[in-house]
């Protein structure tokens, strides 16, 4: 799974997003369809997850490729929202590391590599529940600097 870089700066309990900020982000109507699940969202940090069932395979039977980065992009959207100003995808470049199979539980992790006020780069893993890793990507996004309109003040 992803693992955060060290910054001595930031508290080892960073505390989770306003609960509006969270909702606003769980609420995903592509997500909700393919059964993706937003666990988690903390500033830098996301975790969402998902099973593969059978609507969501492919031609040869193991998880569908876009279904797989469907999940790391909700991730995506998540960790790079996470601050509370919105963020929208410049690029992601996907690896497909081994395929996700029927059953699976495929748990995705995102953390921020960097960010400016304009631009941020993430990396988003995605493992089943025994840890055989399934995806990674290198996402990156162009901060517009507008503030969420949650009725919350962007931390």
């Amino acid at each position: 799974m992803a693992d955060a870089l060290p910054d001595d700066s930031a508290p080892v309990d960073v505390p989770a997003v306003a609960p509006a900020l969270f909702a606003a982000l769980a609420a995903d109507p592509l997500a909700a369809h393919l059964g993706i699940e937003l666990e988690e969202v903390r500033p830098g940090y996301a975790r969402a997850s998902m099973t593969v069932g059978p609507t969501l395979l492919n031609a040869v039977g193991t998880a569908h490729g876009g279904a797989t980065m469907a999940l790391l992009d909700v991730v995506h959207a998540a960790v790079s929202n996470s601050h509370g100003t919105v963020a929208v995808a410049q690029d992601v470049h996907t690896e497909f590391l081994s395929a996700g199979r029927p059953g699976d539980h495929l748990v995705a992790e995102g953390v921020e590599l960097h960010r400016t006020g304009r631009t941020a780069v993430y990396r988003i893993d995605a493992a089943t529940a025994d840890g055989r890793q399934v995806a990674t990507a290198l996402a990156r996004v162009f901060r517009l600097g507008t503030p969420w309109e949650t009725g919350e003040a962007a931390p």
